[in-house]
Order: structure tokens, then C-alpha cells, then sequence
């Protein structure tokens, strides 16, 4: 597990996202120091695209992380992989995705699909998808932009590469017309709600949300995670995972169970639910990071506006001032706030003894 703390934040709203008061609330999240933000999705709802939003306000922020929900089976995996490089580029190298599959037949019907495919093949088309996304951007190599205005070449072909992708799904074989982005390959979130999901998390994420209503679950799911990366040759240093709670903090302080905080977390229809204060909030976080069972949370605000200012104002203050959570973004990209780094090149790596194939 990480050493350090991370928290990211929802910025939903009821009904079609709102761009003005996203960007109000991705600047509340920034101000407070964490790593990134998520928007859901979902092609049911009127309204633009979660990636459409968060690439729009963009610009108004300088240091979080932007999070979309992208349905992989909305589109062929290389223009959800392109969509994706673009706010990565548009962010300076913040750009992350979630990966989800259709929630309902009603949806995947919009999708094309019909019947609806099962869960099982949904979440493994996703997985093929998530791991394709990184094939196409590294048939680039960093510094293949020459841009010879002399020759008229924009790649420099020595260090761009095809394709070679076959999934169950669908094959790539063609070169991407798209160079690197800044990140190399933007971070990879998902929701390990149920078994199909959390083997693709264990796989190909870098960042795991989990559900968890007390700490021995939290440690199950974490434990359950390790062991599939490892299986799938992964080290699971390299997963950060993080416990997904819906946070409402409108009932002030009230008294706190050990390890819990004042209200819960407690089962709900759309998750694990902590209602409460800020700081039983900020007692429940450091006792389940210091216990090991977590990397951090993913707290999803109940009411927009007035939770997150709490969140910022109160929980993260306090663990700011115990020295628990970052005061400023050391970095500049996600992958630095989560103490990933920049992914390697999967084609080719720069040694003493020039370039080689990656393992």
C-alpha cells in the first residue's frame, strides 16, 4: 500500500452537469490539495459527456486531476484512447478515466447492443479496451514529434511503431495517428464493485475504487486485489486503491463508534453512506489509512456545494494540520499526485546501450 494519503472527490450533480458548476467545485477540490476529481456518465441522461466537461474546464484548473466516466462500449477503444489523450493534453498531463460497461439493457441498447451482453463479457470487452488504450499511444515514442519543416515530416518514423492488438472484441494493427500524451498513458480508474470488475481493476488499473462499510471488508477487497495483480504478473505496488464512500456531512458533529465516525458508513441502494461531521470524517479516514486497509477515498458528496466545502474546509483542513495530507500538489501531473510516475514506453526504452524492445 501507499505510504501516503490520497483523496479524490465526485463533482456530480443532480441531473445534466452543470460546466460552470463543475468548474466551482473541481476549484474547491484543488484548493484543498487532492489528487483528482471524478464526473460520471451515462448516454441515458441529457446533457454533455462527462469527457466533454472536464475537458472544457480544463483550463480554469491547474493542478488536480480530471477523471471522466467513459463507457467503453460507446466506442471503439482507439477513439475513447484519443478522446482521452486529448485531455490529457489539454490538462498538461492530468487526465485520467474510469471505465465503466452499460448499467442497464436500456443503455447498451443505445449502444448497439442487442440483447445486452452479459456482465461477464461486458467487463471483458472493458478490460480489452483498457488494456488496448495504452497499445496505440506508445506506437509513438517519446521525441517522435520532429515537426521537419525542412523534409515535411511531423513523425520521425525510426520512433513510431504499428499496432499488433487482437482482443476478444476487436484487433488493432494500424499505427496511431496520435502521439504520446504527456502521461504516456493517462490513469486508468475502476470501480471494483463486483468480481468481473475487480479483476479488470486488478489487471489493468492504476486506481481501484472500492466499497467497503468497516475496515475488515476494506482489507478483503484490498487482499482479493493484490493477489489477482500478482496472478496476472502485475506488482500490486503499483495499484493505488481507494475506499468509494457517499458522504453527508449536513447533520454536523455527533458522537463517533471507534473507526467509523459518527454515522456509518452504513449500506445503502447506491453504496457505503458516512453521515456525519467533518471531523469524525477526518477520524474515520486516519484510522482506516493508518490500519493499512486503504490507500485513501474517493468521497462522493451528497449535496454537491455544501458537502464538498465541508469536505475541503473541515476534514481535509484538519488532516493538513495533523500533517496527514499534503498542503500542496508536488507535481504537476496525476500520475505524480499518486505517486505513480510517468509510465515507460511498452516498444522501446532508452538504456546505456541505446534503444531497445520493452519487456
Amino acid at each position: 500500500m501507499s505510504s501516503l494519503l490520497h483523496l479524490a472527490a465526485a463533482v456530480d450533480q443532480p441531473g445534466p452537469p452543470d460546466a460552470a458548476t463543475c468548474t466551482e467545485l473541481a476549484l474547491l477540490a484543488e484548493r484543498g490539495g487532492l489528487d483528482f476529481v471524478t464526473l460520471d456518465d451515462s448516454s441515458a441522461r441529457p446533457g454533455p459527456d462527462a469527457l466533454g466537461v472536464l475537458s472544457g474546464l480544463a483550463p480554469a484548473t491547474r493542478r488536480i486531476g480530471l477523471v471522466p466516466t467513459v463507457t467503453t462500449a460507446h466506442g471503439e477503444s482507439l477513439r475513447v484512447r484519443a478522446a482521452v489523450a486529448a485531455l490529457d493534453r489539454v490538462s498538461r498531463g492530468r487526465a485520467g478515466w474510469r471505465t465503466d460497461v452499460p448499467a442497464t439493457e436500456g443503455e447498451a441498447r443505445l449502444c448497439g447492443r442487442r440483447p445486452a451482453a452479459l456482465p461477464d463479457t461486458q467487463w471483458r470487452e472493458a478490460g480489452g479496451a483498457a488494456g488496448a488504450a495504452a497499445g496505440p499511444g506508445d506506437c509513438w515514442e517519446d521525441g517522435a514529434e520532429s515537426r521537419d519543416a525542412a523534409t515535411g515530416r511531423f513523425p520521425d518514423r525510426d520512433r513510431s511503431h504499428h499496432a499488433d492488438l487482437t482482443r476478444t472484441a476487436f484487433s488493432v494493427r494500424d499505427p496511431s495517428t496520435v502521439p504520446r500524451p504527456p502521461q504516456g498513458h493517462p490513469v486508468r480508474v475502476v470501480d471494483a464493485t463486483d468480481d468481473h470488475a475487480l479483476t479488470v481493476a486488478a489487471r489493468y488499473a492504476d486506481v481501484a475504487l472500492v466499497r467497503a462499510t468497516d475496515p475488515a471488508q476494506a482489507a478483503g477487497v484490498r487482499d482479493r486485489l493484490r493477489e489477482r495483480a500478482r496472478a496476472s504478473g502485475r506488482d500490486p505496488a503499483t495499484l493505488r486503491i481507494l475506499v468509494s464512500l457517499l458522504v453527508d456531512l449536513g447533520d454536523g458533529e455527533c458522537a463517533a463508534r471507534p473507526g467509523h465516525g459518527g454515522g456509518g458508513p452504513r449500506p445503502t441502494a447506491r453504496g457505503p453512506l458516512y453521515r456525519g461531521g467533518p471531523v469524525d470524517l477526518a477520524e474515520l479516514v486516519t484510522a482506516w489509512h493508518a490500519d493499512g486497509v486503504t490507500d485513501g477515498f474517493h468521497l462522493i458528496p451528497v449535496e454537491p456545494r455544501r458537502d464538498l466545502e465541508r469536505l475541503v474546509n473541515g476534514t481535509v483542513a484538519l488532516l493538513q494540520h495533523r500533517g496527514l495530507f499534503r498542503t500542496f500538489y508536488p507535481g504537476s501531473t496525476l500520475r505524480e499526485h499518486l505517486g505513480l510516475g510517468r509510465s515507460a514506453h511498452r516498444y522501446a526504452v532508452l538504456t546505456d546501450y541505446g534503444r531497445h524492445p520493452a519487456p
